[in-house]
């Protein structure tokens, strides 16, 4: 859905004059949220209750796309496919993505053409710290350095 968007909004306008009839609606699915587990380690259950079993234990920072929201539970996936439950009150603030390739090439700008900042490899947790910027993620590694990353080379941005 993110590819068929992006090519959708790049997409020329295209005038139509009064006889053309006008195009059917296309449902275009909104953009998947993502949240992060907070400071502290949470627990991932099958159900959305603490009496659920325990799936297992989630790190700080770890992304996860939401599938379902309640008012004190959300049902969410991992980078790895894992479905469970977590406490809304886990949920941390600030927004994370994981490198999903071999190595993410972080540069100082949004784009190709900039200096590469530091590399980043499969499975390094990298904060979001702004919005996205022409497919471009501005991040944080947990050392300092900052940079972009291409929204495409990570997971739960």
């Amino acid at each position: 859905a993110a590819i068929f968007m992006a090519a959708f909004c790049l997409a020329p306008t295209i005038a139509f004059s009064q006889t053309t009839a006008p195009a059917s609606p296309i449902a275009i699915s909104p953009p998947v949220p993502f949240v992060s587990i907070g400071d502290q380690a949470a627990i991932f259950y099958d159900g959305p209750s603490n009496k659920a079993n325990k799936v297992f234990i989630l790190s700080r920072y770890t992304p996860l796309e939401v599938l379902v929201k309640l008012d004190k539970w959300t049902k969410a996936r991992d980078s790895e496919g894992a479905i469970g439950w977590i406490e809304n009150n886990v949920i941390g603030g600030k927004r994370h993505a994981v490198v999903s390739i071999a190595t993410a090439d972080i540069r100082a700008m949004p784009s190709p053409a900039a200096p590469s900042v530091f590399d980043a490899q499969r499975g390094v947790l990298l904060e979001i710290t702004g919005p996205a910027v022409d497919g471009w993620l501005p991040v944080r590694h947990r050392d300092g350095q900052t940079g972009y990353v291409r929204a495409a080379q990570v997971w739960g941005g």
